[in-house]
């Protein structure tokens, strides 16, 4: 599993910015079972200062990562409608190989996201 990390970073695809300030939160799933492993802020460049998870903390399965955008964009005082298209941003996907870098950007804006497996 030596090198295996998960990253992620968010894009404000309306304002051409990174997403920086935003809350994420990352869970492990089992079945039915939701595990909460951590909560972090993006920085200046959308990024997370450091991997969500790495070495033998993460191992194959199922994860979850959920993105603030509500909050997001309220904060950047986006004029949104009550209650907001897109508040909370679930994105669930499977770690097959540990051992990899596993990278989940999102790309947002109030009305749309998009993500994908990254490098």
């Amino acid at each position: 599993m030596a090198g295996g990390k998960l990253t992620t970073h968010v894009l404000d695809t309306s304002s051409g910015k990174p997403g920086a300030g935003l809350r994420i939160d990352l869970y492990r799933l089992a079945g039915d079972d939701r595990t909460a492993l951590k909560t972090v802020r993006t920085n200046d460049d959308g990024r997370c200062d450091e991997p969500l998870l790495t070495g033998d903390d993460f191992g194959p399965g199922e994860y979850e990562l959920v993105f603030h955008v509500g909050d997001y964009f309220k904060g950047a005082g986006q004029d949104l409608p009550s209650p907001a298209f897109l508040d909370k941003v679930p994105v669930r996907f499977g770690v097959s190989a540990a051992g990899q870098h596993y990278h989940v950007p999102l790309l947002i804006s109030a009305f749309g996201y998009s993500t994908y497996r990254g490098s």
